[in-house]
Parts: C-alpha cells; structure tokens; sequence
C-alpha cells in the first residue's frame, strides 16, 4: 500500500488566518495559498506514491523514464510541502524576538546582532527568484551554524542536512495579490509578522535537544 503524506494543519484555523496574516498576505490569499496551492502539493506527492507501486524501474535511464521523472517531481512537491508547511507556523505573531529567548540569543551569536541577521536574511528572500524562499537554517550535519538561505524555486540552493527553522515564501503568488511588484514590501511584512515563541519552540526541539 502506497505511502500517504499528510496535509498538515496550520497552528490556527482558517477564520483566524485571516486575521493573524493580514499584515503580510490578504484573506484571499491566506486561503487558496493553503487550501489549493499548498494543499495541491501533499495530493501530488500521494499520486506520485501511489503510480511509484507499479512504475518500470528497469525502464529507468538517464534521458527519460517514467520512474525518473515521478522520483523527480516527488522531491519538487515534497519540498514544497515542507517549507510551506514551515511557512505557515512561523507566521501570525507580533515580530517580538525577545519571545524566542533561545533563538534570539543563536542568531546574535553567529549574525552578531538581530538587525544583522535581519538585513541578511531579508536580501536573501529579495535575492532569490522570482519564484524561490528565503530560508533561516540550522546546518545540522556540517558546520552546526545558522545560514540563511536563498532557494531558488524549492530546493536549488537548499542544503543537505539544514533544518529550516524559518521559511519565507517569495514566489509571486504569496504576495502579488496584496503587494504587487514590491516583494521587499512584502518581507518586511513577513517578518514583522513572525511569531517568535513558535519558532523558538522549533529551536529547541530540532537544535537544542
């Protein structure tokens, strides 16, 4: 029996969204953003499990197979499920970083300030594609640091073995709809937005165990 993926809920209900994310993304937006486009993900990915039962691995080859590009679009969906899934509960808070004591207290020491950090990690989410992420991630299996990210589409630029801890959705349909051309605008929003007691909750569960 093929794997199922979950399609995650988000720490707080659809009536809330609209309120919580109205700095950031308009009601519109907060709603079909989950319930189709991410949504659209986590259903790919099952259809994907499922034609995976029967596809002709000794068909594979380097050009084109079946099973090639199913495992391919599977790890296009998985990771945008999974930053989408981040995405949605580090937002919805008041900006505050002292609420995220531990978080807070890792960023200054690797960034050297939070302004620090916050301009860097602002210019990757500017820097990246038109459709692409900003991501805050903890380099588990190599350096042990935080790095932000830029990610074009979901996973070029992502890192082997680097937790996201905070992940910013900049393709043009998580904010054209609001801000139009001014993505910059629209980080700013994000970040102002963040809720920092869930991300150190984050933290800590995946860090500082």
């Amino acid at each position: 029996m093929a794997y199922q993926w979950e399609f995650r809920p988000r720490p707080y209900t659809d009536a809330e969204a609209a309120d919580l994310l109205a700095p950031v993304i308009d009601a519109e937006t907060a709603d079909w953003h989950y319930n189709k486009h991410h949504k659209g993900y986590v259903d790919a990915m099952n259809k994907i499990e499922t034609e995976l039962e029967t596809a002709d691995r000794a068909a594979a080859n380097g050009n084109y197979s079946n099973v090639g590009e199913l495992k391919r679009r599977f790890t296009w969906n998985h990771a945008g499920s999974l930053l989408h899934d981040v995405y949605w509960e580090v937002m919805g808070g008041d900006g505050d970083p002292t609420k995220g004591p531990e978080i807070k207290a890792a960023i200054e020491a690797e960034f050297g300030s939070f302004e620090a950090w916050r301009a860097d990690f602002k210019a990757a989410c500017i820097a990246a594609k038109l459709s692409g992420w900003g991501v805050l991630a903890y380099d588990q299996l190599y350096s042990g640091r935080l790095i932000n990210l830029q990610v074009d589409e979901h996973h070029y630029g992502a890192m082997w073995g680097g937790i996201p801890l905070i992940a910013c959705d900049v393709f043009e349909h998580a904010y054209y709809h609001k801000d139009g051309w001014a993505r910059a605008a629209y980080v700013e929003n994000f970040i102002n937005n963040l809720n920092w007691e869930r991300i150190n909750a984050r933290y800590l569960k995946f860090v500082q165990k």
